[in-house]
């Protein structure tokens, strides 16, 4: 077999949508051609990253195929208490959408109202419980078969924090996962943090500094585009929510490409930025059609929906891309990630 061919994944958060790049995870990990130097998450991408980490050191590659479905099975089964579920008339639709769930509306309106401070006092998340059951975060620490890289958003000073995987922790995890409207701060050293996703989702840079790779493949679950302009005020609140967990992760590839455009092309040294390849495998065709409560939904058959779909979309992607890997970007910048109402 020729040598493998080393590849960076830049991984987003989206709640339960994370359940899509576990999907391009395993199918990645299945394909022998492939190896994975490095990660950058953020939210669920974070999580998915912290599990794969932890499984190498106990294993290999089927391993963390094993560990990830676990993960995710655990999650479904801790959602099983859960009040924020479909509706019956949602189930036998095939309505994936929590937007008519009693539960799920009555905790929206509560976070717009209410501070998690008051309605969650003791600060309970049983996200934090399942990672600590699952994951031992000594084992990430010392893993070095994968490079791993966490972003959250340090509170008081708005700046982005990129824990590297030496300094990983349950706590690292859960600041970069933090939703300020449902959970309390994560203090961390003193500092609190929420979501990554408002400053880095993920952070591009610490792959681009701290690994070999030249092929940074972004699995992007937050739909770019959206055809109708939303008129509700759940719309909007959804529709703004999409925008500002894009947009730094489009304004940092936004930057690279101008960069080797501008400067590159005319002999200026760039440093680490100079011989990037970005690609891009995207849920938009899935996840574009399910609205942002669909986040919350943990229920098994849609988490294996989501995964089958990230399997196929990443499939399709090796099987046209993978020639260009370390020889060209996939990625169309202009097209992806540029209004071209900008140009005119």
């Amino acid at each position: 077999m020729s040598a493998r061919k080393r590849i960076d994944l830049a991984l987003q958060g989206g709640g339960a949508h994370g359940a899509f790049t576990w999907g391009v995870m395993d199918r990645l990990l299945e394909d022998e051609r492939i190896e994975i130097e490095g990660i950058s998450g953020t939210s669920a991408g974070a999580m998915n990253g912290v599990v794969m980490a932890d499984a190498l050191t106990r294993g290999d590659r089927d391993t963390a195929r094993q560990a990830l479905h676990d993960f995710w099975k655990a999650v479904s089964r801790a959602g099983m208490a859960s009040p924020i579920r479909r509706t019956p008339l949602d189930m036998v639709t095939g309505n994936w959408s929590l937007d008519h769930s009693p539960g799920y509306i009555a905790m929206d309106l509560m976070s717009r109202l209410v501070s998690p401070y008051q309605f969650n006092p003791f600060n309970l998340n049983p996200l934090r419980e399942l990672l600590t059951e699952r994951v031992d975060f000594d084992r990430v620490r010392r893993c070095p078969e994968l490079k791993l890289f966490v972003t959250a958003t340090n509170v008081r000073s708005g700046k982005q924090r990129i824990f590297t995987r030496e300094e990983m922790s349950v706590d690292a995890v859960m600041a970069s996962a933090c939703l300020p409207t449902v959970f309390q701060a994560v203090e961390i050293d003193g500092e609190a943090y929420w979501d990554g996703g408002y400053m880095g989702n993920p952070s591009l840079l610490p792959l681009m500094e701290h690994c070999g790779s030249r092929d940074i493949v972004i699995v992007q679950i937050n739909p770019i585009y959206r055809a109708e302009v939303p008129t509700s005020a759940a719309g909007i609140m959804n529709r703004l929510n999409e925008i500002t967990f894009n947009a730094s992760l489009i304004k940092e590839v936004r930057m690279v490409a101008m960069l080797q455009r501008l400067l590159g092309d005319h002999g200026v040294d760039i440093g680490c930025y100079a011989g990037t390849l970005f690609h891009r495998i995207a849920g938009d065709e899935t996840l574009g059609k399910l609205s942002v409560s669909s986040k919350m939904n943990a229920e098994w058959p849609f988490l294996c929906h989501l995964r089958d779909e990230g399997r196929r979309t990443a499939a399709e992607w090796l099987a046209e891309h993978f020639a260009d890997l370390g020889h060209r970007s996939t990625l169309d910048v202009e097209s992806v990630y540029r209004d071209t109402e900008e140009m005119r």
